[in-house]
């Protein structure tokens, strides 16, 4: 299997252990899927001036994932904050909103289309701001867009048919709102559509059959990133295999894996926290 992401990057600051990670949705599932073993994988997306654009960078680089493609625009990299309770919960607790990809929405031109053309699926995000290119993408290969939240029925309307693949996060739905919403993505075209649920795991439907898939229990260091991992095992194993169950497994165990790490997928970096507010 091969895979391309186009969109965020982010470094997760944790502002009470002075510390950031590389991170952000597709940078995630770049990572991940390179590390279950595809063939190949690559990221396109606009990076900062800073520091922490370069860590990200790197940490890239260390993983074999190939971000030659993406663009570099004066300023700051997205950098949300995080805090944690005293029972290890996260809690986001803003963003800078003058960052590179708030002001400089990615726009493909015909040479990354030729090169998205050449991959098995290209993942994106609702975090991404690219929905505009969309159809273009689906024109060359198939698309997996993670919705997380966004359920909007306008919003729903405009992404889903250019996607293959959806992913949200439903832990707040109840079991009738979460085949409501499966069955809406499916009537738009989406062949597959996931829902992860937390603690409750996830259902899936392949064109219509549900899927449940419960959690793998591991001491949890950190879930920062687990649902992404999640997305990255379902698609590594499913492209490869298109057998739901397996694959539905197999990204059990991958987001449990992250669980046990800090970070998205580790690399920690020592925050300055003034350098976050500028």
């Amino acid at each position: 299997m091969k895979i391309i992401a186009v969109g965020d990057n982010v470094v997760d600051c944790y502002v009470d252990q002075n510390v950031y990670y590389p991170g952000g949705n597709c940078v995630n599932v770049a990572v991940n899927c390179k590390r279950n073993g595809c063939e190949e994988s690559e990221y396109i997306g606009v990076f900062g001036t800073d520091d922490k654009a370069e860590h990200i960078k790197w940490a890239l680089a260390r993983e074999g994932v190939v971000y030659e493609r993406s663009r570099t625009v004066i300023g700051i990299s997205g950098q949300p904050r995080v805090k944690h309770t005293p029972h290890g919960d996260r809690v986001f607790v803003g963003s800078p909103e003058n960052t590179v990809q708030k002001m400089m929405a990615l726009k493909l031109v015909s040479s990354d289309l030729e090169r998205i053309s050449s991959f098995d699926v290209c993942h994106t995000s609702c975090y991404s701001l690219i929905e505009t290119e969309l159809p273009a993408i689906k024109e060359r290969c198939s698309v997996s867009f993670d919705f997380s939240e966004r359920m909007e029925r306008w919003y729903l309307q405009m992404v889903c048919p250019n996607v293959e693949y959806a992913f949200f996060s439903g832990s707040h739905l109840s079991d009738e709102e979460i085949i409501n919403l499966i069955d809406e993505c499916h009537r738009m075209g989406v062949a597959v559509v996931g829902v992860t649920l937390g603690s409750r795991g996830a259902m899936f439907s392949e064109k219509g059959r549900l899927y449940s898939q419960g959690i793998v229990d591991v001491d949890v260091v950190d879930t920062m990133g687990a649902g992404d991992s999640f997305i990255a095992g379902f698609l590594t194993h499913y492209i490869d295999n298109r057998d739901m169950a397996a694959a539905l497994e197999y990204a059990a165990q991958r987001a449990a894996q992250t669980c046990m790490v800090k970070g998205a997928f580790g690399y920690p970096h020592v925050l300055d926290l003034q350098e976050t507010d500028k």
